[in-house]
């Protein structure tokens, strides 16, 4: 027999699987951040900012950078609109 053969062999039963016997609408455990309070997350949080600044690899955005920043996602958001209406390809003639 050959490793392949021994492999399908204990492989072929598929009722045996831990998987199987599991419900399939059971929902997955929160993991990481997701398990903690939101309060702890945030304690968390302000360490690393505080750690960050002390380091002095801390990045603190310029009045100039932030406009930047702005203007980049509302036109991500709402694109080319220029007449305020809800959607600029609403407006295109038939």
């Amino acid at each position: 027999m050959t490793s392949q053969d021994t492999s399908r062999a204990q492989g072929s039963d598929t009722a045996q699987t831990p998987n199987a016997a599991q419900p399939a609408a059971a929902a997955p455990r929160k993991r990481g951040f997701g398990a903690m309070d939101r309060a702890e997350v945030r304690k968390l949080a302000q360490k690393g900012g505080v750690a960050a600044h002390r380091a002095g690899t801390a990045h603190e955005f310029s009045s100039e950078e932030a406009r930047v920043a702005g203007r980049k996602g509302g036109l991500a958001t709402h694109g080319a609109r220029t007449d305020g209406s809800p959607s600029s390809s609403d407006n295109k003639p038939s």
